[in-house]
């Protein structure tokens, strides 16, 4: 849609200590060229179409607010509170159903006593449908949006502050937060990672991402769908067959194995109707804004205790995404028809009430860095803490052919606008500048993105990390996928991202590293769990889409199983991604369950030296010797020949060394003998120690799955795929029949990993390959996991030995 950058000053900022200056805010235009012809609220409920509530069918849901009001019966409050970084301090949002009639002001210090600087900042609105002034609790209802950010800070520092209280409200307790790590920092720390995360069904990821906080995880970060304040309708929407779940507490039917939670079996109050919402009539509310306003605050002792990052996803784009059974929604948003039906569905731009087009609630809920990192508001940004890099980027719009159409999309002829039924109910951006809108290149985004990238120091950051809320790869194949990695992929695989975290995808699924358009990278898998990363050559995917929400989980048809590329698939199970940072060249990414915090899936991801940055902060060398080392400096230095490449051994004798221990496990360095009862990071001082490493002087090729496999013919589920070798390519040509069994000794470590033994064929050029251990489905049914990395599609002959 039409979108353009206003220098538009919502609040005046006083010059105080620290404080840092309000940025020109990104303004959005909603475009009114036509008139919005539905209800003045719309409220998803047709025995009970109040704001408030007439006391029929499910009761309304309340959270607490952020702070509670010392009065009963208060005229304004704060209601939410969230942190986010900025560089070298902090950014304090918070929310009020009004205005504060002064600018927003915080006092700060460095102890909770000492309240001794003061920072002033600046605040917005919108015209939000409906506006706090008909909403009957004060508590339950935010509009004015505060903005004060603290710069100069310490690293890795806690400060102390409190909200001033202003017209009405009252000040918050002494809260604090701690400030990120400065860049290049290797102490260890833990983050949480989460997408699609609602009301219901998210009560396990909130109670453990809770206790994540307190046992100090650092931040967490949102990759979108936050709130699913757009479902408000799913109350009148009649079940689906498509819908895979529908309440209506007598045959509820929910993706996987019984039982059924009970909150789902209570029967309806009178009056309602089965429906494709959850207990209480739906997810949350039944009002848009009032879905934005409960979430926020049942989320306060997360988002006021750590940064929360956030990022878009499709739910935040406008009240719809599409209609249901009947049309009902084209009738009621339309032409204010309740309990109505429509010919066919006929959703536009303009079908939503104007405050609830174009990502307008969560561009005003949030505050991220993009002004200050280069980017555009809530949309792309980064922010460093420590040894990583983080890369937030929007996936919704801002691209050619993103899913979210620009206005410019929808034209025909000449028209420099489209009409009004050329559009379409989630039509949003640009968010920035585009030169072409077929050519991804020419976007702000990507100019932001390259920039970004080739700005870190791999040196201090070893780690980067990007996220999205769509992802690039998965067994549940859609077009926007391809959209996604035409734009931005080979940018990712050029400046060495080492991992792409997505959701939108209502399941868990880890992914194999990938190289460019559906190269499984075998060379860089040690074994189903461990990878390493190949800068430039492949990236690890994980798609987690758990967090819990109305819409419930996604599944595999009937008869459908998962592509060559997954390596472990759950839908079963709503949940998080606990990711810790170990150290420059370890990392693991745990898949947290809601139902009892236990870990379902974990990933290590290890580095191979770079050959400039391999020496650690704490002095010792790394495990992980650079390739190019021969007999040099102590190495030594003895090659093998295979039918896959040419393997070297490498010796080293060190005084020291860091390793890390993905799992329970028993060795010997030097005369001590270690046991090791979980996974850890251990500096071996004993010594000299003489290290043998297994490299490969010329890495395999990873063979591409063919592009057209991915997408049309894999989507219906093999076990094993067809690999080509593409014309050109260099890559050895295995001999007509290559049995590979034994073990690995892995670089750097001092266990080594079985393979399973797996056979080769070469018939008529093309590649193809079983293993003797098939891929296996391992526990409930909703979980799926390849029996030996060895089988996957026969890629792995070509990268069993290195």
């Amino acid at each position: 849609m039409k979108g353009t950058t206003a220098s538009a000053l919502l609040g005046a900022l006083s010059a105080v200590v620290n404080a840092v200056p309000a940025p020109d805010v990104d303004a959005r235009d909603v475009d009114d060229r036509f008139p919005y012809t539905g209800p003045a609220i719309p409220v998803g409920d047709w025995i009970d179409p109040t704001v408030n509530g007439n006391g029929k069918g499910f009761p309304r849901l309340v959270e607490p607010p952020a702070v509670k009001p010392a009065t009963a019966n208060p005229t304004n409050n704060i209601n939410v509170i969230h942190l986010s970084y900025i560089p070298n301090g902090m950014s304090i949002h918070y929310q009020t159903p009004f205005g504060l009639g002064v600018d927003p002001q915080i006092q700060w210090g460095t102890t909770a006593t000492d309240l001794d600087y003061q920072a002033t900042g600046y605040s917005h609105t919108y015209d939000r449908t409906p506006p706090c002034s008909l909403v009957a609790a004060v508590t339950q209802c935010s509009q004015f949006y505060h903005e004060v950010q603290i710069g100069g800070l310490k690293a890795d520092t806690t400060y102390y502050y409190q909200i001033s209280a202003a017209n009405g409200t009252t000040a918050s307790d002494v809260l604090s937060f701690t400030t990120a790590r400065d860049v290049g920092d290797s102490k260890e720390f833990t983050i949480a990672v989460l997408n699609d995360m609602g009301y219901t069904n998210a009560g396990g990821t909130f109670k453990y991402i809770s206790q994540l906080v307190d046992d100090g995880a650092a931040f967490a970060w949102h990759g979108g769908d936050i709130s699913y304040a757009d479902d408000w309708y799913s109350g009148i929407l009649p079940c689906a067959d498509e819908w895979p779940l529908c309440y209506n507490g007598t045959s509820t039917e929910l993706p996987g194995p019984a039982p059924v939670p009970p909150e789902y079996l209570v029967p309806l109050p009178d009056g309602e109707i089965a429906n494709q919402g959850g207990p209480q009539g739906g997810d949350m509310s039944v009002l848009y804004e009032s879905n934005w306003d409960l979430w926020q605050q049942w989320m306060n002792n997360v988002t006021s205790a750590i940064p929360y990052m956030t990022l878009p996803g499709n739910h935040e784009a406008t009240c719809s995404e599409f209609d249901g059974p009947g049309n009902i929604l084209t009738a009621y948003l339309n032409s204010n028809i309740t309990n109505g039906t429509a010919p066919e569905a006929d959703l536009t731009y303009y079908s939503c009430p104007p405050s609830q087009r174009n990502f307008t609630a969560y561009q005003h809920r949030f505050r991220m860095p993009g002004s200050e990192t280069g980017g555009v508001g809530n949309m792309w940004y980064s922010f460093d803490y420590g040894m990583a890099h983080f890369i937030a980027f929007d996936s919704e719009t801002d691209f050619a052919n993103s899913p979210s159409s620009p206005f410019a999309r929808d034209v025909s002829g000449d028209e420099l606008l489209p009409k009004e039924n050329e559009t379409y109910v989630t039509d949003a951006g640009p968010f920035g500048f585009v030169g072409n809108y077929s050519d991804s290149k020419s976007y702000a985004q990507y100019q932001f993105l390259q920039k970004d990238l080739a700005s870190v120091d791999r040196c201090k950051t070893p780690w980067i990390i990007t996220m999205s809320h769509r992802p690039m790869y998965s067994s549940q194949v859609s077009s926007y996928q391809k959209n996604i990695r035409n734009a931005f992929e080979a940018l990712f695989l050029e400046y060495g991202v080492d991992a792409y975290l997505s959701g939108h995808i209502h399941w868990y699924e880890r992914i194999f590293p990938m190289g460019r358009n559906g190269t499984i990278d075998a060379s860089s898998i040690i074994n189903n769990n461990t990878y390493y990363t190949n800068p430039g050559k492949s990236i690890t995917h994980i798609i987690n889409g758990m967090a819990g929400n109305i819409e419930s989980h996604s599944i595999l048809d009937e008869g459908e199983s998962t592509l060559p590329l997954t390596a472990f698939l759950d839908f079963e199970h709503y949940g998080f991604n606990k990711v810790r940072f170990i150290n420059e060249t370890a990392m693991t990414f745990s898949f947290i369950m809601g139902g009892d915090g236990s870990t379902m899936d974990e990933l290590t991801l290890l580095k191979r030296p770079n050959g400039t940055c391999s020496t650690g902060s704490n002095g010792t060398s790394s495990v992980y010797p650079t390739s190019t080392s021969t007999s040099a400096g102590g190495w030594n230095t003895t090659a093998s020949s295979t039918a896959t490449g040419v393997v070297s051994y490498t010796t080293e004798v060190v005084t020291s060394y860091t390793t890390y221990c993905p799992g329970a496990t028993t060795f010997t360095a030097g005369s001590s003998t270690y046991t090791v009862s979980e996974a850890t990071t251990l500096t071996i001082t004993n010594c000299p120690c003489t290290l043998t490493h297994a490299v490969t002087s010329t890495p395999p090729s990873a063979y591409p799955i063919s592009p057209a496999s991915i997408e049309t013919s894999l989507a219906s589920g093999l076990s094993s795929a067809s690999i080509y070798t593409p014309t050109g390519t260099s890559s050895p040509s295995p001999a007509a029949e290559t049995t590979i069994s034994g073990s690995l000794i892995l670089p750097g470590k001092l266990t080594s990993v079985g393979i399973t033994s797996a056979t080769s064929t070469n018939p008529g050029g093309a590649i193809s390959g079983t293993s003797s251990a098939p891929t296996s489905f391992t526990g409930a049914a909703g979980r799926v996991e390849a029996g030996s990395w060895a089988g996957l599609v026969g890629v792995a002959i070509v990268g069993l030995i290195w």
